[in-house]
């Protein structure tokens, strides 16, 4: 393998080591992102409430003694959702974590560094096979505080895209390691599918397509149909290994309305870059990630253009970052309309936009590698830093949130208030927007008289006696779901759902009875817990027969 003027042999390449002097500077990159955190606040982005009430969530039910969440009971204000069984678990596992071990005013920050530093990681890794070790830490760099990450964690708050982002530059080097080194490559890149599919669904569709792509580049420049099937193997056994949330995810939605999350607004038509609908904070958002999009474009092409003597040297890297960029390029704006609508799942990235998680690994790349003057490596950053201060005050300047707002966020979990959940992930047939904030746990419908005594109102386990004067309903405070499993005095029922609501109705007779309801196991988690179990013992048997061999020889 031939490499770039200043670089080593890719076999010493290969070996430089991340820790030491590239770690610090990348640790030392992210740090100087979040710097501003300590003067000015935690930025508020789209995305901040659902995800710090995810996270504080969990942490509570860990107390409980509830390992891994399914349902979030103080969604909706206490009537619940299904949003950990439809939320890929990387980010609110991660999340509760550190809530765990750090106050939640300082969990933002710690979260955001801690992915940007995986990012710079990740990044290193792929560029030192090309680079020397100094290029390499300064590709990682780039891509630790490139512009849309900015974007991401000043005004979106995308907390599980942004971490999702670490998996993108180990998809490129694991394809490229294909030929060479198929057998590992191979489990490599299984890892890296489910680890996008574990982490954020439209990230997961970006790293499934930009696979799909960038093995059909490779198979026709080097002539090897054996690559595409490489790829398609370590799609299927990623999908495997993640099969624990992606089979009751694809399952259970029909029990949800999914729908949801193309609305108006979040659709990929109302998203391509430069376009305008009827609502102006959309517009402004819009136009900033716009400019930003632009600038990164103009930038690439410059470094495309001067660093074509790589096209050369070492036209497998080149070519494939620059179809890569260039196609998630095209489908930021409206002509790949076509693409969208038919295109399987596509969609459900919903902001076209998003392809700049992939395009910045060439940006970091092929700016690295466009020029070794100090002039284009200051002037590129400082270009970046230039049109977001532009756009930060003059378009759309970010949110700031503080101590006490957060703290106004954990009262909501202390206190069992609840917050607003989300209307994709609340069941079929429930109205968010008519129920009643301050509705018992428990409601008698129609005549009669009813005594409650409750015993235990936990997230996935609740029980209570009920003593009717007559038979009648019960009206929970609480969505009725598919999941839930009803006993009353032993004998399992069947819930009905509350017409304007969704609320949950449980038939009662007279007299005294013991009612409990669970969250119980589904057929499609079994199976989908089945499947990694398998696929998991398959990747330890391989691993074995590999050190064996290795012995051997």
């Amino acid at each position: 393998m031939k490499n770039f003027p200043g670089s080593r042999t890719s076999a010493a390449s290969e070996r430089q080591p991340l820790y030491g002097w590239p770690l610090l500077a990348i640790a030392g990159s992210a740090f100087a992102v979040i710097l501003p955190f300590f003067f000015l606040g935690i930025p508020s982005g789209h995305d901040f409430e659902f995800h710090l009430h995810s996270w504080m969530e969990v942490r509570s039910q860990w107390s409980q003694g509830i390992a891994y969440p399914h349902w979030a009971a103080l969604a909706h204000y206490g009537y619940g959702e299904a949003r950990f069984v439809f939320y890929p678990p990387a980010s609110w596992l991660l999340g509760a974590i550190l809530g765990a071990m750090l106050p939640w005013v300082a969990v933002p920050g710690a979260y955001v560094w801690l992915a940007l530093t995986l990012s710079g990681c990740s990044m290193f890794l792929l560029a030192r096979p090309w680079l020397n070790r100094r290029d390499a830490v300064l590709a990682a760099t780039l891509f630790t505080v490139n512009p849309y990450y900015l974007v991401v964690v000043y005004w979106r708050s995308a907390f599980a895209e942004l971490l999702a982002g670490a998996w993108l530059p180990l998809l490129l080097l694991s394809i490229l390691q294909l030929e060479k080194q198929e057998e590992r490559a191979r489990i490599r890149l299984a890892l890296v599918v489910a680890g996008a599919a574990l982490t954020n669904a439209p990230a997961s569709l970006l790293a499934n397509y930009s696979l799909a792509l960038l093995a059909l580049v490779l198979a026709f420049r080097q002539r090897s149909p054996r690559i595409l099937w490489a790829a398609a193997v370590a799609a299927v056994l990623g999908a495997a290994l993640a099969a624990f949330y992606l089979i009751p995810a694809f399952y259970e939605q029909r029990w949800i309305d999914i729908t949801q999350v193309l609305s108006e607004g979040v659709r990929p038509q109302d998203n391509y870059l430069f376009t305008k609908i009827a609502d102006p904070d959309h517009n402004r958002f819009n136009l900033l990630i716009s400019l930003v999009a632009t600038l990164e474009f103009i930038v690439l092409a410059i470094a495309a253009y001067s660093g074509r003597k790589g096209r050369s040297r070492e036209p497998q890297l080149w070519w494939t970052l620059l179809i890569w960029a260039a196609t998630s390029s095209l489908l930021m704006f409206s002509p790949s309309a076509i693409l969208w609508e038919h295109l399987p799942w596509l969609r459900f990235v919903q902001f076209p936009w998003r392809w700049l998680l992939c395009l910045n690994v060439g940006f970091a790349l092929l700016v690295t590698l466009a020029g070794r003057r100090w002039v284009w490596r200051a002037v590129t950053p400082l270009a970046v830093l230039g049109i977001l201060w532009f756009a930060g005050h003059r378009i759309q300047p970010p949110w700031w949130d503080h101590t006490i707002d957060v703290a106004e966020l954990l009262e909501q979990h202390r206190s069992g208030s609840g917050y607003e959940g989300t209307d994709e992930y609340a069941p079929a047939g429930a109205d968010p927007y008519n129920i009643k904030l301050d509705a018992p746990r428990l409601a008698l419908s129609g005549g009669g008289t009813a005594r409650f005594d409750i015993e235990q109102w936990g997230p996935e386990s609740k029980s209570f006696r009920a003593e009717l004067s007559q038979p009648g309903q019960l009206v929970l405070r609480l969505f009725n779901y598919p999941a839930w499993e009803v006993t009353v005095g032993g004998r399992r029922v069947r819930a009905e759902t509350l017409a304007d609501t969704g609320q949950m109705l449980i038939a009662m007779p007279a007299g005294v009875s013991r009612v409990q309801i669970q969250f119980a196991p589904t057929w499609d988690r079994a199976a989908g817990e089945a499947a990694t179990l398998l696929a998991a013992a398959g990747m330890l048997l391989w691993w074995r027969r590999q050190r064996r061999l290795l012995v051997s020889s």
